[in-house]
């Protein structure tokens, strides 16, 4: 009997676990948007917050190079089974094409940023890397651009409320919000250009900000262009950029996040000046990740060091 009273006494607490989902699983959402790299991710991230109903994930592991990124076969699995699919375009997406060439992608809402804003050529400007590849090439970081951010957040809104018009008015409300923060940012960036004694920016690195300069008429030198998988300059650029450093007395040499450093520190041991990281968004540290950090966040960051370079 007592037998009899712990077996119908497990088998009721193993039903009460089924029902609650052992107090562990959380229901699914209705909708997932996939990105691959943070600028999507952050911006889809921001128009649907606190909605329930719709997860986003991003692709690109954080701390990771975009260029070196290979997806794998649970990440395709993944892109055919979501409801939205955010990518860049460009040299760092290039592995793309193929892949939607060959899943089924005919319930998927496919949103490349490339193509919600008016893109430009890379350039080579004096001092910079020969590039191997003479063909035109259009840069990739349409989103360092705060006003192309704003533009690219509004066109993703209406697609996802294309997808979800149920929770609509929380989108529009989501998005509005963050497009107050990134025009925030803009004016702040024109006030510290408008006050600042020079115009000029000086990159011992890839230069992925290209929008950004040509948005706020700044010059600028840089080892690199911003698509470019170069990362050893030759002494001919590196002469090059430390003599425009002296002669044009500039105090700072910048290099982008997650990148080694290497030439904005030579530049720096020979001319004095203060090594920087302007950060470009294309991707984030772990921790930041894990900390939650957003693209206004990042861009209130490069304005404290656009401070310390244009003064």
């Amino acid at each position: 009997m007592k037998n009899k009273c712990l077996k119908i006494l497990l088998i009721c607490l193993l039903i009460v676990l089924i029902a609650t989902g052992c107090g562990r699983e959380k229901s699914k959402a209705k909708y997932t948007i996939i990105a691959t790299s943070f600028p999507g991710y952050d911006f889809a991230r921001a128009i649907t917050k606190d909605v329930k109903d719709v997860e986003v994930k991003m692709l690109l592991k954080p701390g990771s190079e975009s260029h070196d990124y290979e997806p794998t076969p649970q990440d395709i699995i993944d892109i055919e089974n979501c409801d939205m699919f955010i990518y860049v375009g460009g040299e760092s997406d290039s592995w793309i094409d193929g892949i939607l060439n060959d899943i089924d992608t005919s319930k998927v809402k496919i949103i490349k940023l490339m193509d919600l804003v008016d893109v430009i050529e890379e350039e080579h400007v004096e001092g910079m890397e020969d590039d191997e590849d003479e063909e035109i090439e259009y840069d990739e970081h349409v989103w360092t651009n705060p006003r192309n951010a704003i533009e690219i957040i509004e066109k993703l809104r209406d697609e996802i409320i294309v997808i979800d018009y149920e929770n609509a008015a929380n989108y529009i409300v989501n998005s509005d919000n963050y497009i107050k923060a990134i025009q925030d940012i803009d004016i702040k960036i024109r006030e510290v250009i408008k006050k600042s004694k020079r115009k000029e920016l000086i990159f011992g690195d890839r230069f992925p900000i290209l929008y950004f300069v040509k948005e706020y008429e700044l010059d600028y030198y840089a080892a690199f262009k911003g698509c470019s998988e170069q990362s050893e300059a030759s002494a001919k650029t590196i002469s090059f950029l430390i003599d425009k450093v002296k002669k044009d007395d500039i105090p700072v040499v910048f290099h982008i996040e997650l990148s080694n450093g290497n030439i904005a520190n030579a530049i720096a041991s020979e001319t004095g000046a203060k090594v920087l990281e302007f950060h470009t968004a294309h991707n984030i540290s772990q921790k930041d990740f894990d900390n939650g950090l957003t693209y206004v966040d990042i861009m209130k960051k490069n304005i404290e060091m656009l401070k310390e370079a244009l003064n």
